[in-house]
């Protein structure tokens, strides 16, 4: 794992410079913002885990990443002394959709947690942090699928949809970090 805070403080400077002044040169190469069909899988992915990494420095977190994404964690963070969570990041794009985690690579364990960015076209990334012991009582938002007997491994799901966002507005990603630093949102 490496420190990323300096580098991440870093690149989220040089993006708000580019946002507030772009040059001529920008203005004419620059996608209209949050387009997000216009980036391809690997793009929104990666965008994905940079602005989740970016959020939690903003909270003062030190952020660290692995040089390889074998264990499914795509980065830990922790503040001060505090002991480090783990991190991994899903998103989709559009109203509806389902992420999974396979239970191999994503444990149920208090210091464990899914970054979930939505995407709408037209509209910033909306994050969310839910912890993975949320999936110790699966149901039709959060859920729990074995496959015994058949070829799909294990997994922890998450589907989404107009009907059920709602119920992810608990784990607005500002009011899980506030909770993980024990104060209270100033919302």
């Amino acid at each position: 794992m490496r420190k990323e805070n300096t580098w991440l403080k870093s690149l989220l400077r040089y993006f708000c410079e580019t946002i507030e002044s772009p040059t001529l040169q920008q203005k004419e190469t620059m996608m209209p913002k949050y387009e997000w069909d216009k980036l391809n899988n690997l793009q929104i992915g990666a965008y994905a885990e940079y602005v989740v990494k970016m959020e939690f420095a903003m909270y003062g977190f030190e952020v660290y990443s692995s040089d390889v994404d074998d264990h499914g964690i795509d980065f830990i963070a922790r503040v001060g002394g505090d002991p480090f969570i783990e991190v991994q990041v899903k998103s989709i794009r559009g109203q509806s959709g389902y992420v999974f985690m396979r239970k191999t690579k994503f444990e149920i364990k208090e210091n464990i947690y899914l970054a979930f960015v939505h995407f709408l076209e037209g509209q910033p990334p909306t994050l969310y942090l839910i912890p993975s012991i949320r999936w110790q009582t699966p149901d039709k938002i959060f859920s729990d699928r074995s496959y015994e007997g058949k070829k799909s491994l294990p997994e922890w799901g998450l589907s989404i949809s107009p009907k059920n966002i709602a119920e992810l507005q608990k784990f607005d990603f500002e009011k899980t970090v506030h909770k993980i630093l024990g104060k209270t949102p100033d919302r």
